[in-house]
């Protein structure tokens, strides 16, 4: 590892090409992760790169510096990536060119060990006996120059990691659950982006309240003036004006700049700055003939606490199939989410297969997308728990009068 002392960041090509080198000449696995500014910027590139694998060193590369990764893709590309939650860090990676063909996720290994916290400090703590500081994980990581302090926790954030992924690997065999963290890893590597919304602006937080035409209108351009604002500064669309206060002019869709400008509850600090493109947007609200519909179509379930009433075998079905499925997640010591999205389940649950037999429920997961370690252990409890369903809602046999 590196002196703390000497934690520098590579923003040089041939300081870069030269980490490259380095690395080449490393052994095993590559410890990986990167740092963002959720929060603070728009976008969620990355803005710091952190490296280590065995015999190379540390390697903390800065993104916006160096123009072109594939030399690194190279190197590291066909060799095992460790990461902490890789799904939140691969878009990122991506996004400039990096990614692997296989990895070690150590928080979703800490999920299949049944480890009480699985968060990276927790869990180096659990396994590793060394306390790990996070107090800089949400911090603005565009800032240049980074404080010493922020990148020895960067630092510190690979460097534990590949003994981490050892001591899990271990854990994963006495537990019978080595090919189980094969398949999420596989998962995780192959999944693919969701495609963009087709109305992002109904993502707003309290929209589905609004009931008048003219109102979700508003809301609508409001979200789009400030999403162009927010791309073209690079900053974060809640640090211009909050969700809140957009509600409150879309619900109060005042008839002037200056009643919208009075409105004591429209905040944010360019909430006042930029009044002309909040007016200009409520303006538009009010004038338009392209009304957004009140209702989508769309293939989203009902929420599960309207079952009862909408749909009521879907309801039993549910409600046994957890119950058996959190049973079956005691007793393997893996937490429910993980061993079948609740999802398919719900998906499952409401529309099962018209015939039920272990084949069609696991044929059903399988197009859900459910892993094979997950159709195996869940199929079965399945079936069984809506068959006791049906049975359950099927009226009692009465003796002929």
């Amino acid at each position: 590892m590196t002196d703390a002392s000497e934690r520098t960041v590579i923003s040089s090509v041939d300081d870069f090409h030269d980490a490259v080198e380095a690395l080449a000449l490393g052994e095993g696995p590559v410890a990986v992760d990167a740092e963002r500014a959720s929060g603070f910027r728009y976008s969620q590139r990355a803005y710091l790169i952190q490296l280590y694998r065995r015999g190379s060193g540390t390697f903390l590369i800065d993104p916006p510096a160096i123009a072109e990764f594939a030399p690194l893709q190279e190197v590291i590309g066909g060799v095992e990536w460790v990461l902490h939650a890789a799904s939140q860090d691969l878009p990122c990676l991506r996004e400039v060119g990096l990614d692997p063909v296989t990895v070690f996720d150590t928080e979703l290994a800490a999920r299949l060990l049944g480890l009480p916290r699985v968060g990276l400090g927790s869990v180096v703590e659990e396994l590793l006996g060394i306390h790990l500081a996070k107090e800089h994980s949400a911090a603005d990581w565009s800032t240049r120059p980074l404080p010493a302090s922020w990148l020895e926790y960067a630092a510190l954030d690979v460097e534990l990691l590949i003994d981490l992924r050892d001591a899990m690997a271990v854990l994963l065999e006495e537990q019978g659950k080595t090919e189980l963290a094969r398949q999420e890893f596989a998962a995780v590597v192959a999944k693919e982006e969701k495609p963009p919304l087709a109305e992002p602006w109904r993502r707003l937080t309290g929209v589905s309240a609004l009931r008048a035409d003219r109102h979700l209108a508003a809301a609508r351009e409001l979200w789009l003036a400030r999403d162009d604002l927010a791309r073209s500064t690079d900053t974060a669309p809640g640090r211009l004006v909050p969700d809140a206060s957009l509600m409150v002019a879309a619900k109060a869709l005042p008839s002037s700049r200056r009643e919208l400008a009075a409105l004591k509850q429209f905040s944010g600090r360019a909430s006042r700055s930029e009044i002309d493109r909040w007016w200009a947007a409520v303006e538009r609200a009010l004038t338009t003939d392209d009304i957004p519909v009140q209702r989508r179509g769309t293939d989203t379930l009902p929420p599960p606490r309207s079952w009862s009433d909408r749909n009521p075998e879907a309801d039993l079905r549910l409600k046994g199939a957890r119950a058996a499925l959190t049973a079956l997640g005691e007793e393997h010591a893996i937490p429910l989410e993980n061993l079948l999205t609740p999802e398919f389940l719900r998906r499952l649950a409401w529309s099962p297969p018209a015939e039920l037999t272990v084949a069609s429920v696991s044929a059903a997961l399988a197009e859900l997308g459910a892993r094979p370690w997950q159709i195996e252990l869940t199929a079965q409890p399945i079936l069984d728990s809506f068959v006791e369903a049906i049975q359950s809602a099927e009226p009692s046999d009465s003796s002929a009068s």
